[in-house]
């Protein structure tokens, strides 16, 4: 809480984390979901002639391909440096046949089946991140909702109910219609009255009927009204089977004492309410998009391995990736440097110490992401449950079910675990098959499917991602506070851009925001020198 006693961003977010014994996941999360709201306005505009002038660009990820596209247009020469051997950095999707090995040495080969993936970095984009979906509309690359919400998705505790889940929108609709009662309770006892005025205390018991499906008693209890929200034992039908029969409502000692109400802000928070996109075939989509953009810009497989500027420019030395061999230069007149900060920071690079105490002091959260692909779609067949997300106290935090391919009738793949924090580090020192091995027991607690329909799976750690070492920044009001202004600002011939040089740490959005915000200024800077 503020000083104040007001409920801050960061706090709502927590919320989310309140299901059982998973607060503490969540805080890491949300502390990177803490951020200002998109500023773009519509397409960059850098007017003038920049004569010839070059740009150098370490990395060729959302930030630094928005960079090379817009600064290439105006008129300026640029290449880009890329560690990996594909676009795109975390904008990133494994496929079947891909293999992808992390720091220590773990290689894993994807199994999948055709068409099936995992987005082990971003994957969904909000509808108000306006900079990222003009690039998709910009790129040609076709979207698609992606589902947040899912009422019937489960809510899961290993303390509450004897280890068994319930329906998100079992939980959602008991907690709301008991607090809806006990409000009209109060309001009917005057408890309100210096609050609340006697014509306002009518409507407001009006109104806590209609939210909280509360019976002419206002009372929240077992019939018609309370199963029309949370649900029916058996759901109205026709013929000799029409009769629905209402179901129980859990009682409400139980529901709060479950702690599984902390679930269901989740859809309220403002990064994950409708509409949510994705991108068909995978978040990678967007990545490839840019490289074909930018073909011939891009070169890959070059380890930075130093950042040196002079008077007149930028230069940087690096290495094949894969195979190391005689190191190579690229110089430019300016250079706009992405690398994430955990990386930089091992770089040597002649800035300001402003600049690089602020890029020693960010560090960057752990996650986990584990996908699984199973024989059939038994959530959709078994279940009813098409998209969306179910949350637990376990170690994976969440299930995620694809928003695509709806009634296909084939195999799927799940997000079988998605954890941050403390649950991400336990995950991070197993070695990739006992991840998925422990992500499909978890995962059996909830879906006893598992067990006879798993097939394979792929597990990243993105503190062992050897070109983030992190998932994403992580800022703290101190931290920005002491160091923001220092790691944005232009030094020299070099800026910083990047999801964590933005205030949407960890969003797309965030990146290409940072990265439209540096170009600007150095077109600036090249207009008036």
């Amino acid at each position: 809480m503020s000083e104040k006693g007001v409920m801050r961003r960061r706090d709502l977010l927590t919320l989310i984390g309140t299901v059982a014994g998973s607060a503490v996941m969540y805080r890491a999360m949300t502390a990177m979901a803490l951020a200002g709201e998109s500023d773009f306005t519509g397409p960059i505009k850098l007017e003038g002639d920049p004569k010839g002038a070059s740009v150098l660009i370490l990395g060729a990820g959302m930030a630094g391909m928005c960079a090379a596209y817009e600064l290439r247009k105006a008129g300026y020469k640029v290449q880009i440096l890329e560690y990996n051997d594909r676009p795109g950095g975390r904008n990133w999707s494994l496929y079947g046949g891909d293999t992808y090995t992390e720091l220590g040495g773990f290689t894993q080969k994807v199994e999948f089946d055709k068409g099936l993936y995992l987005n082990p970095g971003p994957w969904r984009l909000p509808y108000h991140h306006q900079a990222i979906l003009h690039y998709c509309k910009l790129l040609n690359v076709p979207l698609e909702p992606f589902v947040q919400v899912n009422y019937a998705a489960y809510v899961h505790s290993t303390k509450a109910f004897g280890g068994k889940p319930k329906r998100y929108r079992e939980v959602h609709a008991d907690f709301n219609g008991y607090v809806a009662e006990l409000l009209a309770k109060s309001t009917q006892q005057g408890r309100l009255d210096q609050a609340v005025t006697r014509e306002d205390q009518e409507v407001l018991l009006e109104a806590m009927r209609e939210w909280g499906a509360l019976d002419k008693n206002y009372e929240y209890r077992k019939g018609l009204i309370s199963s029309e929200r949370r649900g029916y034992v058996s759901d109205p039908g026709g013929g000799t089977t029409s009769v629905p029969i209402p179901s129980d409502p859990m009682a409400m000692s139980d529901l709060l004492q479950s702690r599984l109400w902390g679930a269901i802000s989740a859809g309220h928070i403002y990064e994950f309410q409708n509409t949510i996109f994705q991108p068909k075939g995978g978040m990678g989509m967007i990545g490839k998009a840019f490289g074909r953009e930018l073909d011939g810009v891009i070169t890959y497989d070059a380890k930075v391995t130093d950042i040196h500027q002079d008077g007149s420019g930028v230069t940087a030395t690096y290495i094949n990736a894969k195979t190391g061999g005689a190191p190579r230069t690229a110089r430019a007149d300016y250079c706009i440097c992405t690398i994430p900060a955990s990386i930089l920071g091992q770089i040597p690079m002649n800035v300001g110490d402003a600049m690089q105490a602020a890029i020693a002091a960010l560090y960057y959260d752990a996650s986990i992401k584990v996908g699984l692909q199973f024989k059939r779609r038994f959530w959709e067949e078994d279940e009813a449950i098409y998209g969306g997300i179910s949350f637990t106290d376990q170690p994976n935090a969440m299930i995620g079910y694809p928003s695509t391919d709806y009634f296909s009738g084939g195999k799927g793949v799940l997000l079988g675990a998605y954890a941050f924090g403390p649950a991400a580090f336990e995950y991070a020192a197993m070695s990739p098959q006992e991840r998925v091995a422990k992500t499909v027991e978890y995962g059996a607690q909830i879906h006893p499917q598992y067990r006879d329909t798993f097939e394979n799976g792929v597990a990243v750690a993105w503190h062992r991602v050897p070109w983030t070492l992190g998932c994403a920044a992580h800022w703290t009001e101190e931290l920005r506070a002491q160091h923001y202004d220092d790691l944005v600002a232009m030094d020299g011939r070099i800026m910083l851009a990047g999801e964590h040089a933005s205030r949407l740490p960890a969003w797309q959005e965030g990146a290409l925001l940072s990265s439209l915000d540096a170009i600007r200024r150095l077109h600036q800077r090249v207009m008036t020198s």
